[in-house]
């Protein structure tokens, strides 16, 4: 039976060979013409590859780029990678079925990849990279069951990812980066467990990054820049990616914090999160990736301190964190990183100093970029240590001192950027052996001195810039040797002496820089032989000459030439500068310059900033030069001020440029007038026209000017009205036409320009209302409407315009009274209403207008007196009432005590001080109005009652004395003296901080305090360094031991060594009288001012009659009155009190009350008596009732006398 068997199968095999061998010879002729299908569509091979070897004369297994499998004698393997073939793929192609590898990349195949294509069952290796492949990403390739390898980058591709995909199970590298893909990932992808590759970077993906991805184990590679991803980075996100190597996420919108899983991608090389939306710190974490050498953190928005962990990333090569919100200072461990050649932190807000030793391990560094940070200090000379250092980079910080001589041994540096610092001193001399540098930047420093000459031997130099720093002295002639040159700025610097001219050597010269120095001498011609010269400055030096007239044969190439502003620059502008085509910018202003402006300045296509102001240029009869302008489609800034052109604006300036932004052609003698064409230049920001001799009315073309800010028209001889057309300017923010001889009135719908800042229509002939619509303009700062003829009532809603600063309304015809809403004024600092009919009286509201300098309302009508309250206004300068009819006082203190009595001529009945050169103020009554009378009969009554009360309670404390005598004695000898220490002392008042002081004396100083026990307490601390604090110290100690009375302070206990001396007081919450009577946030009406000096006349009895001997204060004033939680009064500071001894009636001392309260005839000699007291007293009386210090008035004037005049 198994011999039949095998028989049998031996049969059949021979059967089966004898079908196969003829089918091979068939199917490798499919093969064949497949592939000469696909030679017919190639249009295009420079190298012949195809042409001679694809040939019906060579076996199809012999062409080049195919591969044969000899057993079945089919092609197996097509590879024309690199051949710059261009064609398509035929639908035949789809015939190679026994195709296992196809490589086309690098050519220029396009169009569709056929459907066909999807019977290429055993294909396992695709690479289509770097065509022009297009249409719908083909979904078949899913359909390959054995495809390992799919490389579809760098085509046209387009569609979405199909999910299909997913279906080759066998994928290892899937990339089709450079695509133009959208939509989402499929989370199908993730079942593509053998993926070892996965790059979809530049395309146009959105979504977020699906989580079924961070699962596949064996992925080594993710690559997903460039893209619009967005989401957080879950949570979990290394938990399954145990050999993932590079992971790169750069440029899409992912945000969120950075997962601290991260940490747990153990083999990670590479990580780049850069320009993404990443928030949070930067985790301690990532310093567990020891394997990482590529750290991309870049513009996100990671905050926080970079961490110290960062140090133990051992095998870090690059490390970028640029432009992000990185504060602290750089970890000293991230320095000792070895084998990192790249650190970036620029843009960040890193603060503090390099450390020392910041190149002693870091011998790989070759870029160091920190610039736009906080960073400060000197710069550590261990950065010469960085010996394979290339890129210093460290601009905009704060850095300071010296530029160290030992960056001189960093030979392999090619760029230094340290612009923007604080640097001083010089140029280190040893700067010149830096023989490789490229890139020099130390430009906005306080570098002084000249440039060491050794600079100018570093022959590989392209870019030196130093411009903005102290440099002096001259350009020395070895400058020549700088032949690489491109770039030379040394601008507003102190430079001197002549340019030398050696510099026409610099052959590669594109911008040369040398305004706002002192060059001197005559302008170096070699300088305009430079023909690759881009940019030129020469402004603001010493220079003379002219220009070259065949300038624009020799700077062909110059885009911008600055010339502005020298000594002596004479001469034409030659009509050769139509042929420097490329210019963009032409500055020649405030020189010597005559002649005609060139009209070949027209041919100028490219020009956008013309600048001649200030020269002597004219231009001819037919104003042809204006019409040139026409052609300069680019023209945005065109400055011709303060030039005698002698013309008329033609109506062709309606043609210039649609870009122009700013017209300057003030002070040119230009007549006739405005062209209605005007308004054609609709992006007109700046029109200025002013001191011309126009004439006629302002177009109402000017409406069409809907960009235009600015505004000026003044000082020309314009007429007519100011019509509603400027009111289509909502972008108006200064308007200036004064000086000229418009009429009419102020357009209503003016206050709806509320752009509106500064109004200067001065010196017309405007007349009618100020509109009350101007107070819709909240921001205008200057208004100024003076010497016109306008009329009526100044509007209440001028107090609207709480921006102003100025306001000036003179010589007009205004009438009716000043409005109080203008004290709502605040931040006016002019205001001058002068030569008006003004009446009624100053408001007092204009003391509410704290920043007021100047203030003129002379030659009016204006009557009543001058607020007192005007005395508050601490910035008034100017000050002026002369010519109205005012009467009364004027104030003398504040501002008026600088102010000229010319200020207050012409009035009616002003009185006051003699310097104002016034009569005194009257003292009788008979020249006072009904009311003041009334409310000094009211102040004499009320004081008289008040005298009378506390005479009675003198009587009533009298009468008691002897009874409570013996009371208190009692609880004299019952008093204990709590024990404070002085470590005790120091605790209750913060170690005497500034936030516990209340106040400061002649002796000492007060602090408030707590002790443990939570009692309230008040210390007063002597200045020992005083002599008389001592005395003082003894002196309350004396008086105050034996002293117990409700209305004097309590002492608690004293505190005394050698070195520190302090009573111990009870806490008055409320402060002192003083403070009540001056505050403008307390108040005391007239029933407590009562209590209060009742209270004061118990202690002062009891002082003087309730001791055993009779203590006097010597110093009774409301700063020594202190008010209790109840407002109960205390009288306080006994430092200079006098005990009188038995028999003594007075006494002399060298101590005196504070000046105003002391009686006259006790003061001159030094004697005191209780009568010293009751003076005090008196006049403390008087200044607590009609809050006047006695000490404020002058001469011969006290506050006893004012009270006695006034009555």
């Amino acid at each position: 039976m198994e011999r039949a068997l095998t028989s049998f199968l031996f049969t059949l095999l021979f059967l089966l060979l004898q079908y196969v061998m003829p089918c091979s010879s068939t199917t490798i002729l499919t093969d064949q013409s497949t592939l000469l299908s696909l030679k017919s569509q190639i249009i295009s091979d420079p190298f012949h590859y195809l042409d001679e070897s694809w040939s019906l004369n060579i076996s199809v297994c012999d062409w080049i780029g195919v591969t044969c499998d000899y057993r079945y004698q089919r092609v197996k393997s097509l590879n024309l990678s690199s051949m710059t073939l261009t064609g398509m793929i035929p639908r035949e192609f789809g015939n190679l079925t026994f195709l296992v590898s196809l490589d086309l990349r690098r050519n220029h195949f396009h169009g569709y990849l056929p459907q066909e294509m999807a019977n290429l069952r055993r294909l396992k290796f695709v690479h289509l990279s770097v065509n022009s492949f297009s249409g719908e990403f083909p979904c078949w390739f899913g359909f390959l069951d054995q495809l390992q390898v799919l490389n579809l980058a760098n085509n046209r591709f387009t569609g979405s990812v199909p999910s299909s995909l997913s279906n080759a199970s066998r994928l290892e590298t899937l990339n089709i980066s450079s695509n133009l893909l959208e939509g989402n990932i499929p989370e199908e992808i993730g079942n593509l467990h053998n993926l070892n590759v996965l790059s979809m970077e530049h395309n146009q993906l959105t979504g977020s990054i699906p989580f079924t991805i961070f699962n596949i184990s064996r992925i080594e590679l993710i690559v997903f820049s460039n893209n619009s991803l967005s989401g957080n980075l879950p949570n979990g996100l290394c938990n399954g990616l145990p050999i993932l190597k590079r992971l790169h996420l750069s440029m899409n919108e992912l945000r969120g914090h950075l997962p601290t899983s991260l940490s747990n991608c153990s083999q990670l090389q590479v990580l780049s999160l850069a320009f993404n939306d990443f928030d949070g710190r930067i985790h301690s974490e990532i310093g567990r990736l020891s394997n990482l050498q590529g750290l991309y953190l870049r513009n996100n928005h990671f905050t926080g301190i970079i961490p110290q962990e960062i140090g133990n990333l051992v095998n870090l090569v690059e490390l970028t964190v640029e432009n992000n919100q990185i504060s602290g200072s750089i970890p000293i461990s991230l320095f000792n990183i070895s084998r990192i050649e790249v650190i970036s932190f620029s843009n960040n807000s890193l603060s503090g100093n390099l450390p020392n030793g910041l190149c002693n391990s870091l011998p790989m560094l070759n870029g160091l970029y920190l610039y736009t940070n906080k960073l400060r200090g000197h710069l550590p000379k261990s950065l010469s240590n960085c010996s394979q250092l290339q890129i210093l980079s460290l601009f905009e910080n704060d850095f300071d001192g010296r530029i160290p001589s030992e960056i001189g041994r960093l030979s392999n540096l090619q760029e230094l950027y340290l612009r923007n610092n604080h640097f001083t001193g010089i140029i280190p001399q040893e700067i010149g052996n830096l023989v490789n540098l490229v890139e020099l930047h130390m430009e906005a420093n306080q570098i002084s001195d000249s440039i060491p000459i050794s600079l100018f031997n570093i022959s590989s130099l392209e870019t030196v810039s130093l411009w903005k720093n102290n440099l002096k002295g001259s350009l020395p002639r070895e400058i020549g040797n700088l032949t690489k040159m491109q770039i030379l700025r040394l601008h507003e610097n102190r430079f001197t002496g002549e340019i030398p001219k050696e510099i026409r050597n610099l052959v590669e010269l594109e911008f040369l820089s040398l305004g706002f120095n002192s060059f001197s001498g005559s302008l170096p011609m070699e300088i305009f032989n430079i023909s690759g010269m881009r940019v030129m400055g020469l402004s603001f030096n010493n220079l003379s000459g002219t220009l070259p007239p065949n300038i624009g044969s020799t700077l062909p190439n110059i885009e911008e030439l600055y010339m502005s502003d020298l000594t002596n620059l004479v001469g034409t502008i030659p009509h050769s500068i139509s042929n420097c085509s490329k210019l963009t910018n032409l500055e020649l202003s405030d020189n010597k310059l005559s002649g005609l402006i060139p009209n070949s300045l027209g041919y100028l296509t490219h020009l956008r900033f013309l600048n001649l102001l200030q020269n002597n240029l004219t231009i001819d009869s037919s104003l042809s030069f204006f019409t040139s302008l026409t052609n300069c489609r680019n023209l945005t800034y065109l400055i011709l001020s303060m030039n005698p052109l002698n013309a008329i604006l033609p109506v062709s300036m309606g043609n210039f440029s649609k870009s122009l932004v700013h017209f300057y052609a003030s002070e040119c003698n230009i007549k006739g007038k405005i062209p209605n064409e005007v308004g054609n230049l609709s992006s007109l920001l700046d029109l200025h026209l002013s001191d011309n001799n126009f004439i006629g009315s302002i177009p109402t073309s000017i409406g069409n000017l809907r960009n235009i800010q600015r505004f000026n028209l003044s000082n020309n001889k314009l007429t007519g009205f100011i019509g509603d057309h400027i009111c289509k300017l909502q972008h108006l923010g200064e308007i200036y036409m004064g000086q000229n001889q418009l009429s009419g009135s102020l357009p209503n719908c003016l206050g709806n320009v509320t752009s509106l800042r500064w109004i200067y229509l001065a010196s017309n002939k405007l007349s009618f209302n100020i509109p009350t619509t101007l107070g819709n303009l909240k921001d205008l700062m200057v208004l100024d409407l003076s010497s016109n003829n306008m009329v009526g009532s100044l509007p209440p809603e001028i107090g609207n315009l709480k921006a102003a600063t100025l306001i000036d309304l003179s010589m007009n015809q205004f009438t009716n009274g000043i409005p109080t809403e203008i004290g709502g004024l605040q931040n006016l600092e002019i205001l001058s209403l002068r030569h008006n009919k003004l009446q009624g009286s100053i408001p007092d509201s204009i003391s509410n207008m704290v920043g007021l300098e100047f203030l003129d309302l002379s030659h009016n009508n204006i009557s009543g007196i001058i607020p007192m309250s005007l005395e508050k206004l601490q910035y008034l300068k100017y000050f002026n009432v002369s010519h109205n009819k005012l009467h009364g006082e004027i104030p003398s203190g504040g501002p008026f005590k600088n102010l000229s009595s010319l200020f207050f001529i012409n009035n009616e009945a002003l009185c006051g001080l003699s310097r104002f050169n016034v009569p005194p103020c009257p003292t009788s009554s008979t020249h006072r109005s009904n009311r003041n009378k009334l409310l000094l009969l009211l102040l004499v009554l009320g004081i008289a009652l008040v005298f009378v009360l506390i005479t009675f309670v003198f009587l009533w404390i009298k009468y008691r004395r002897g009874k409570r005598d013996s009371q208190q004695a009692d609880s004299l000898t019952m008093a204990t003296t709590e024990r404070i220490s002085y470590y005790e002392l120091l605790q209750a008042t913060e170690s005497l901080s500034e936030s516990n002081l209340i106040g400061s004396g002649s002796f000492g100083s007060v602090y408030k305090g707590v002790l443990r026990s939570g009692t309230h307490i008040a210390v007063k601390v002597f200045n020992l360094q005083l002599e008389a604090a001592f005395k003082s110290f003894d002196t309350e100690c004396e008086v105050l031991r034996s002293l117990r009375h409700r209305n004097l302070v309590k002492v608690i206990t004293s505190c005394s060594n050698l070195d520190f001396k302090a009573l111990v007081l009870e806490y008055m919450p409320n402060g002192s009288l003083d403070k009540y009577l001056y505050s403008h946030n307390y108040f005391l009406d007239i029933r407590q001012r009562l209590s209060i000096m009742i209270d004061v006349a118990c202690a002062l009895e009891y002082l003087h009659h309730g001791c055993s001997s009779p203590v006097i204060h010597c110093d009774l004033k409301p700063s020594n009155v202190l008010l209790d939680e109840d407002m109960v009064a205390h009288l306080s500071d006994f430092g200079i009190s006098k005990l009188l001894g038995e028999d003594e009636s007075d006494l002399y001392t060298k101590t005196l009350t504070t000046f105003g309260y002391i009686a006259p005839e006790y003061g001159l000699d030094g004697l005191v008596s209780i009568k010293c007291d009751v003076y005090s007293y008196g006049i403390m009386l008087l200044e607590t009732f009609t809050r006047r210090k006695p000490n404020e008035f002058e001469g011969d004037l006290s506050l006893k006398q004012w009270h006695l005049i006034s009555a």
